[in-house]
């Protein structure tokens, strides 16, 4: 099996070289043998002691960008080191995850665990991978030629789903299946992928990220290309949730004042179970403990605008949180926890309220006076 370059210089900087046919080390409910090995513990002046590997995503992704802001707040000298990798997405980062050395935390999806339990029958992997927090939502953005007007013009024909491993892949595929639209898949970068449609080459593209993303903010609208809606209903209820393309996230390619529907999935930040008595485990509890309560630093700019929209104590169905996490949540001051319960609250009235009416979404500005209204307003 060959290994990316970038993966072998990020697991060279972590001190340790990727072996393919290696696993993790076992799960902490699973893993009574550890208890009888000797764990070696990283000398104080070590730079390997308290590094923590995070599987991002790809370059014209959103997941990197939230990885980049992690490490940007978290870093914390020889106290705590966080090195992003650039890597191949949602499917990927999970495999990360169970089989690359030097990956402990990865960005990845609500829906990536189900299909590790269809498609990969990956046993007892509910126990094996879980989550820290959930995320924010990343939008399905599906970008066709003109003479395509609705998801079902593209049976039979040739739709880009970025790489394999991929959030498009997974989630983008999952949304044809569910509707019973049979198209050919291409997997290629989605970068290029657009060169091909403007060629004639390909119908449409599949882009799964948070909105808006800069694959289209900086692309050339081209005479007729738009985004296809896809209606929320009773089979994408499990993982996903209603959501809206407006003319304010990419203005270059929706006209002023328009939506489209969609659907969004929400994001997740995963961890390996680790052993409790592994050296694993202590990193990643030093990097938990910085995240929770570091988080409202995130929250504020420069950094990433969903980060206001996430709830730390938010659950991810069909997932168990980690133990460090929920010892983390249960120490949050609990005026934390009211408001972190209540902006989650408002922002999935506000999401719903624009899917229900077709209402333009709020811009950031607005959102959040709304909230303080909306606080205000629940104080009297």
């Amino acid at each position: 099996m060959r290994w990316p370059a970038y993966c072998v210089l990020a697991a060279t900087m972590l001190g340790v070289i990727p072996h393919p046919a290696s696993a993790q080390d076992t799960p902490g409910r699973l893993g009574a043998s550890v208890k009888n090995s000797r764990i070696t513990r990283a000398a104080p002046d070590d730079l390997n002691a308290w590094t923590i590997g995070l599987a991002g995503g790809l370059l014209e992704g959103t997941f990197i960008r939230y990885a980049a802001d992690l490490a940007k707040v978290l870093d914390d000298g020889d106290n705590l080191r966080v090195i992003p990798m650039v890597t191949f997405g949602a499917v990927g980062n999970v495999t990360d995850l169970l089989k690359l050395r030097g990956v402990d935390v990865a960005i990845t999806q609500a829906d990536v665990l189900d299909h590790f339990r269809r498609e990969g029958k990956v046993p007892d992997i509910e126990n094996r991978i879980q989550y820290i927090s959930p995320l924010f939502h990343a939008e399905v953005h599906i970008y066709a030629r003109e003479e395509f007007k609705t998801l079902n013009d593209l049976a039979g024909k040739k739709v880009a789903f970025n790489t394999p491993g991929s959030a498009a892949n997974l989630t983008g595929q999952v949304v044809f299946q569910r509707l019973g639209i049979k198209v050919e898949p291409v997997l290629i970068n989605n970068a290029l992928a657009l060169e091909k449609m403007r060629a004639g080459e390909l119908s449409a593209v599949v882009h799964v990220v948070g909105k808006p993303n800069d694959l289209f903010s900086r692309f050339k609208a081209e005479p007729g290309f738009h985004f296809l809606p896809i209606e929320y209903g009773s089979n994408f209820e499990d993982y996903y949730v209603p959501a809206t393309l407006a003319s304010e996230d990419y203005p270059n390619l929706i006209p002023a004042g328009e939506t489209v529907s969609t659907i969004a999935v929400p994001t997740v930040l995963a961890v390996f179970n680790w052993p409790t008595t592994s050296d694993r485990y202590r990193r990643v509890a030093r990097f938990i403990e910085a995240y929770f309560t570091k988080f409202d630093q995130l929250q504020q700019p420069p950094f990433q605008p969903k980060w206001r929209e996430i709830n730390l104590a938010g659950k991810v169905p069909g997932w168990a949180r980690y133990r460090v996490a929920e010892d983390a949540i249960a120490k949050m001051k609990p005026a934390q926890n009211v408001e972190a319960e209540l902006r989650s609250k408002f922002e999935s009235f506000l999401s719903s309220r624009t899917a229900d009416s077709g209402a333009r979404p709020f811009t950031n500005r607005e959102r959040e006076e709304l909230f303080k209204q909306f606080q205000q307003w629940q104080r009297r």
